[in-house]
């Protein structure tokens, strides 16, 4: 029987389609990350008319957003659920 990863116990072939499982990403960073990156980067390049400096925020961003993204596509779900808990737990 050949491997096939939408066969359940039964034998039965579920579809699964792969967009319902794969994050979507914008040049390898998640896409929320990637527009924001991109915006704060264009705000100071264009806004503040420092070039250099929006695009070694927009390098050093993205390139870190895809970094993190290939250990764990799904990080920035576990960053805003830490964020959201007590730093400690009351007794």
């Amino acid at each position: 029987m050949p491997e096939n990863n939408n066969v359940n116990n039964n034998g039965f072939v579920i579809p699964l389609h792969r967009s319902l499982t794969e994050r979507i990403m914008l040049g390898g960073a998640p896409r929320n990350v990637a527009i924001i990156n991109g915006t704060l980067a264009a705000a100071i390049g264009l806004g503040l008319q420092l070039w250099i400096a929006g695009l070694a925020i927009w390098l050093v961003g993205h390139g870190a957003a895809v970094l993190v993204a290939k250990r764990d596509p799904q990080f920035m779900d576990v960053l805003k659920r830490h964020i959201r808990h007590k730093p400690f737990l009351e007794a």
